[in-house]
C-alpha cells in the first residue's frame, strides 16, 4: 500500500515512516524545498508546496492507501509573538487545505486521511477526566486545533474517512519534549512546573506509532481520537516519576511567574496548564496500549541505566 506522509521528516513522522516501511508499505514523504539526494528507493521524497493549493505532488495522493498529515510550524520553537502565532496557524491550515484539495480532486481518493491535532483542542482544564466528546476550548492552541481539524474534515466523502489524532506529550529520549524536560534534572534542578497540579496527558512514541497504524487499518475509526495513554498524570507526579527513573532529585520547582517572564504566553499554553484527557475511543474500539503507566514508559525509554545508578548509590 502506498502511504503519503506530509511532515514525514519530523520527530513523529520519521518514526511512523520507519514502522510503515518495515511493514513493507511504499512510503512517499512530502517535503518542502530540496528533495534529499539518496540512492534508496524507499521512502521516496517528493517536493511539495503547502500553500493551500494542489500541485504536481498531488499525483502521489491519487490512488494512495492512506495519507497522514503531520505538517506544520513547531509549536515550541519560538516565543509566541503575533507573527509566530500566525505562522503556527497558517502552516497547519494551508498544508491541510492542500491535502484536502488533492484528495477531493483525486480519481481514486485514499480511503483514509489521518490528520494531526493535539489535546490543546480542549483548552486548559482541571481534574475533570475528558474524552473525545468534550467541547473545544477558547485559547490560542484550542483555536489552532479546532480550525486545523475543521479543515481536515473537508476531505470526508463516501470514499474517504478522516481521523484527527489529538496528540498529547509524546515521550522518547531521541527527540520531542522529553530531552528538554529532563535536562534540568541532570543538573539537580528538576521538579514540578508551576503548581504541579496541572495534568499532562502523555504517550510513548511507540504507542503513538502503533495507534496511527491501527487507525489506518481499522475502517470503523472516524473523527477525533485522543493520542494519549490511559493514565494521564499531574505535572508533579510526572516530575517525581522522571526523577526516580533517572535517579535525580525532583524537588526544585520552576515558578510559574518566572516561566511566563521567559516564555510569555507559551508558558501557560504548553507548561502551566493541561488536560486530563484519556483515549476513550481507541480503547472502546479495541486498541491495546503497550505503555499504560508512566513509570513503565519512562523505564522503557531510559532502560536499566537509571535503575543501575540507583542500585549503586544504595
Amino acid at each position: 500500500m502506498r502511504v503519503v506522509i506530509a511532515g514525514g521528516t519530523g520527530f513523529l513522522g520519521r518514526a511512523l515512516a520507519s514502522a510503515l516501511g518495515a511493514d513493507g508499505h511504499d512510503l512517499v514523504i512530502l517535503t518542502r524545498g530540496t528533495v534529499p539526494k539518496t540512492n534508496a528507493t524507499r521512502p521516496r521524497f517528493v517536493a511539495w508546496w503547502p500553500n493551500g493549493d494542489a500541485g504536481p505532488w498531488a499525483a502521489e495522493v491519487d490512488g494512495a492507501g492512506a495519507v497522514v498529515n503531520l505538517a506544520g510550524e513547531s509549536i515550541a520553537a519560538k516565543r509566541w509573538t503575533k507573527a509566530q502565532k500566525q505562522r503556527i496557524l497558517e502552516s497547519r491550515i494551508k498544508a491541510t487545505t492542500s491535502l484536502t484539495w488533492a484528495i477531493r480532486c483525486a480519481v481514486s481518493p485514499p480511503p483514509v486521511l489521518v490528520s494531526g491535532s493535539a489535546v490543546g483542542y480542549y483548552g486548559p482544564l482541571g481534574r475533570e477526566i475528558i474524552n473525545e466528546q468534550a467541547p473545544p476550548g477558547d485559547d490560542f492552541l484550542a483555536t489552532v486545533c479546532s480550525r486545523w481539524e475543521e479543515e481536515a474534515y473537508h476531505a470526508v466523502s463516501d470514499r474517504t474517512r478522516v481521523v484527527c489524532v489529538r496528540t498529547g506529550l509524546v515521550l522518547e529520549k531521541g527527540g520531542g519534549a522529553l530531552p528538554e524536560i529532563a535536562r534540568p534534572f541532570s543538573f539537580g534542578a528538576g521538579g514540578p512546573v508551576g503548581s504541579g497540579k496541572q495534568y499532562w496527558p502523555w504517550i510513548h512514541r511507540d504507542d503513538w506509532v502503533a495507534l496511527v497504524k491501527w487507525i489506518i487499518d481499522t475502517p470503523a475509526v472516524t473523527g477525533a481520537v485522543n493520542g494519549t495513554a490511559p493514565s494521564p498524570v499531574t505535572n508533579a507526579e510526572f516530575a517525581k516519576t522522571l526523577g526516580r527513573e533517572i535517579h535525580r532529585p525532583a524537588f526544585m520547582p520552576a515558578p510559574g511567574f518566572a516561566l511566563r517572564l521567559i516564555l510569555g504566553e507559551m508558558a501557560q499554553g504548553l507548561l502551566l496548564s493541561g488536560q486530563r484527557a484519556v483515549p476513550a475511543k481507541a480503547e472502546s474500539m479495541g486498541f491495546l496500549f503497550r505503555y499504560r503507566r508512566l513509570d513503565d514508559a519512562l523505564h522503557a525509554i531510559y532502560g536499566e541505566k537509571g535503575r543501575d545508578s540507583k542500585q549503586q548509590s544504595i
